[in-house]
């Protein structure tokens, strides 16, 4: 009886078993079924979306000169296209007509345009036309990119605009032709003053030039003395504005005469031709100075400071997409694209363009090294030009107050730039109407 007893628990042990086996594998199989079912929606998804991006042609508007082109198509766009399968098609676009064309192409409904690159002057027509999406939350900025370099062009909050090359000047000089008359750069507003003055007693004429060449040369000059004596440009009739002015005026006898027609070609031109030993400019002069032009005594640094600091205006280029487009997370895409090390390293190698990262200087020659430290160190003092729809009327008004002011030596300082202010705030508010 109890052998019985036995044999049937381990009967029972035994079929129950069977069915704890059974269910195991059965949910095992279960799960490896639903496993095999997410992978190949997942491959199914991927495939779906690399095939759309096959299909999918990205215009990209943007001024450039043609070695430019030919580096951003054989170097930037081809590799995307590569990976991505997404097509770049690059359109020749100057700032100025940027405004007028995105707007035409809105009110008629069509997309030719995905993607824009502007310098920051531009962009107030473009975001009170409502030309370009908000990426607020879905375009990631790298860290590596100073806040500095963007934050002045994000407006009610709003990312519209992400950078693709800052530009800021350093100070160019021939070490040789200071060392001869026991001058050191200039660090402060009466260094310069009196390396000037020195220059010009030695040697009869001027040898220190600004760029002052009538229109957006000579504004970034003047913003730069107004930003470093504490001004504010918008203003224009402010201390630090009339300081800036008149400081100007006093300088103006001792300089270059070719100041007045000087702009980043002619500071390369006089640099290049040691007409001048002393000139402020853009990152490609060491290029074309240092490098083509074998001058090596020709040196740089980040420059000098005023009363309030030392100031540095950048002119951006940014990137934005053209509101509306159908293909807005392939140009997310794309725009993040043109943000990373890889991108941002290929053209400050091939160009020799400022990069927006501040991880991103390649591989550089040795002669290019001190050139690349004084550019990183300038962009830590930059800052971009205002960004004002009726900025047209400033840009006018600093021009006309130079004349006026410095060119011209009219002594009412402050009554002048009492007029200009006015006509600034009058600009301001037809603007706001």
């Amino acid at each position: 009886m109890k052998s019985k007893r036995v044999l049937a628990s381990i009967v029972a042990a035994m079929t129950a078993a069977s069915f704890v086996v059974s269910g195991c594998a059965g949910a095992g199989a279960k799960k490896t079924e639903t496993t095999e079912t997410n992978q190949g929606e997942t491959a199914k998804a991927e495939e779906t979306k690399a095939k759309k991006a096959e299909n999918v042609t990205l215009n990209f508007a943007i001024p450039l000169a043609e070695e430019e082109w030919q580096v951003f198509r054989e170097d930037v766009f081809k590799p995307f296209e590569e990976e991505t399968g997404i097509k770049i098609n690059g359109i020749q676009m100057e700032n100025k007509d940027m405004e007028n064309k995105l707007e035409a192409l809105k009110q008629a409904g069509k997309h030719d345009i995905d993607i824009f690159a502007p310098s920051t002057v531009y962009l107030p027509g473009i975001i009170d036309k409502g030309l370009a999406e908000d990426l607020t939350g879905i375009i990631t900025i790298p860290t590596e990119i100073p806040e500095n370099l963007y934050s002045d062009y994000q407006f009610d909050g709003k990312v519209q605009f992400v950078p693709l090359r800052p530009n800021v000047q350093t100070n160019y000089y021939y070490k040789d032709r200071f060392e001869k008359y026991g001058l050191e750069a200039p660090k402060t507003w009466d260094d310069l003053l009196n390396v000037a003055k020195k220059f010009y007693e030695e040697e009869g004429v001027g040898r220190v030039a600004i760029q002052a060449n009538s229109g957006s040369a000579l504004t970034i000059t003047a913003i730069e003395f107004i930003r470093s004596a504490g001004g504010d440009p918008l203003v224009l009739n402010d201390e630090g504005s009339v300081k800036a002015f008149t400081f100007l005026q006093q300088l103006w006898p001792y300089l270059s005469p070719e100041s007045k027609r000087a702009d980043f070609n002619v500071i390369n031109e006089l640099l290049s031709t040691e007409s001048i030993y002393y000139g402020a400019n853009w990152p490609y002069c060491a290029n074309v100075v240092v490098k083509d032009g074998g001058k090596d005594q020709v040196v740089s640094y980040v420059g000098f400071e005023g009363p309030k600091g030392i100031s540095k205006v950048t002119t951006t280029t940014v990137m934005g997409i053209a509101n509306g487009t159908p293909h807005k997370e392939e140009a997310i895409q794309f725009l993040e694209y043109l943000m990373s090390d890889k991108v941002q390293n290929a053209l400050f190698t091939k160009l020799g363009w400022a990069p927006a990262r501040n991880d991103a200087f390649g591989e550089i020659e040795e002669w290019q090294k001190p050139f690349v430290e004084d550019v990183q160190e300038a962009l830590k003092f930059a800052q971009s030009r205002p960004i004002v729809p009726y900025w047209s009327d400033v840009d006018k008004a600093i021009n006309d107050a130079f004349k006026d002011i410095v060119i011209d030596g009219k002594e009412d300082v402050q009554g002048i730039l009492n007029g200009y202010h006015d006509q600034i705030e009058a600009a301001k508010a037809q603007k706001s109407k």
